[in-house]
């Protein structure tokens, strides 16, 4: 799809992606990767879902991607909401606004831009050319590219999040629900970095 029957209008393809949804702590965290629809993507070789690479490759691959950003060859942007907003408002509209927010930041213009969004997504209605792919992450190299983006930059802000509040293990579950994260819950409690509306106990 990447470069296959665009409509002439199209000049960019924006893959977008998110990571976060399910943890206790931390906050959701959406990517928007734009680039030419003539952009190499396939010198990157076989890129997967950022899940499923070990983190020297994430980290290795979201390198080039900063680079290529600064020479202005791609662009991304990157917008996340807290556990405390997603507690506020809830996951759905923590997601609306995620998206909404990353598209206004690449100053997309939805008459130039073919947006791929993962799994259930979906862009605002102005984006008429929009799809959503099921597993786009592993089909499509822009949600590949807008994947990594997410899960590095998140996984950088939790090992931050891990020194200031070192009784969790933040480095090691990324704020997952993990046994181990669960027993330290119980024993020290909540931090401001847990979503309460997450936390509760389980029936």
């Amino acid at each position: 799809m990447e470069s296959k029957r665009l409509p002439r209008s199209i000049k960019f393809i924006v893959g977008i992606d998110e990571v976060g949804r399910g943890p206790l702590a931390g906050p959701i965290a959406f990517c928007a990767f734009k680039m030419p629809v003539n952009f190499n993507a396939k010198s990157f070789g076989k890129i997967r879902d950022s899940k499923k690479l070990k983190p020297k490759e994430r980290e290795e691959i979201f390198t080039r991607l900063k680079e290529l950003k600064i020479s202005r060859a791609i662009n991304y942007a990157i917008h996340n909401e807290s556990a405390k907003s997603i507690d506020k408002i809830g996951l759905s509209k923590a997601v609306k606004s995620c998206i909404e927010s990353i598209l206004k930041k690449l100053k997309a213009k939805p008459s130039e831009c073919l947006i791929l969004l993962d799994g259930g997504l979906k862009a605002p209605a102005e984006y008429k050319n929009q799809k959503t792919i099921i597993k786009g992450d592993e089909k499509e190299r822009a949600i590949a590219f807008a994947s990594i983006v997410a899960k590095v930059w998140r996984d950088n802000l939790m090992y931050k999040l891990a020194k200031k509040y070192s009784n969790y293990g933040f480095e090691i579950h990324k704020g997952y629900g993990t046994k181990k994260h669960r027993q330290l819950i119980k024993k020290y409690g909540l931090c401001s970095e847990h979503r309460k509306s997450f936390c509760l106990p389980r029936g």
